[in-house]
């Protein structure tokens, strides 16, 4: 069994009279890609914002490890190894890419009294830089100006600097987004590279790349689990393809 890092029990969202997310009992586990399908308004995204520390949750548990955090800020929760990335690319364009991640590997080493020295005099934070970038594939960029990738380059930059935190849980909210077919492949494969190493939750809209990298799916619909299991359960579940996948026979 894979090690179980981040756990919700109950987890829940209300807007007014409005359940954005409802009783969301879920596991995320070191090894394990985890992947949340549904409907356009089902709660996922929702569900990325209250395990990141984004929104706060109106009821509900939140536990890292054996520490609650559902009283966490955002920021802490990133320094305790919880990274995230976002829908729209949340990157510097006009920094490098090498300097893109050095800065997030700075933020989790922070040196107020040295505000003269030079932040490449810190080996670790250079280093922890680099290595990100060797994951992702972007070794061969990293003098090049941000804004100079391609869209999925600066998917992958934007997946580096979350990586150069050192975090343990991956919540990457469509990370395939807007690209085309070879550029989701590269994707793909990244994910599956950093899988083994880190617990990965990633709500995705391309069903044949979820299907072919996730161990585990979550479906919601109106901000509920409908059902939880792996992929071949979920493929064939009745529910699952009345509510969002369809049937064969439906016009």
């Amino acid at each position: 069994m894979t090690e179980a890092i981040l756990f919700t029990d109950n987890l829940s969202r209300h807007y007014g009279g409005i359940a954005a997310n409802s009783q969301v009992s879920i596991t995320l586990r070191r090894g394990q890609l985890h992947a949340v399908l549904g409907p356009n308004g089902a709660g996922k995204t929702t569900l990325i914002n209250l395990l990141s520390g984004d929104v706060a949750a109106s009821h509900g548990s939140i536990r890292f490890g054996d520490q609650e955090i559902s009283g966490f800020s955002a920021h802490r929760r990133s320094r305790i190894g919880i990274g995230r990335s976002y829908q729209k690319t949340n990157i510097f364009p006009s920094f490098t890419v090498f300097e893109n991640t050095r800065l997030a590997a700075q933020s989790r080493q922070p040196r107020p009294f040295k505000i003269f020295s030079s932040a490449l005099s810190y080996k670790e934070i250079v280093d922890t830089a680099l290595s990100a970038l060797e994951r992702t594939g972007l070794s061969d960029r990293r003098d090049d100006v941000a804004s100079t990738l391609s869209h999925g380059e600066q998917r992958q930059l934007e997946i580096a600097m979350v990586l150069a935190t050192r975090p343990d849980v991956l919540l990457l909210d469509e990370p395939l987004a807007g690209m085309g077919s070879e550029e989701s492949a590269q994707m793909v494969q990244l994910l599956k590279q950093l899988s083994p190493h880190h617990a990965i939750l990633i709500v995705e809209h391309d069903m044949d790349a979820v299907f072919a990298i996730a161990d585990v799916i979550t479906v919601m619909v109106n901000g509920q689990v409908l059902e939880h299991g792996p992929p071949r359960q979920i493929r064939s579940s009745v529910a699952v393809q009345q509510a969002y996948l369809g049937h064969e026979d439906d016009p």
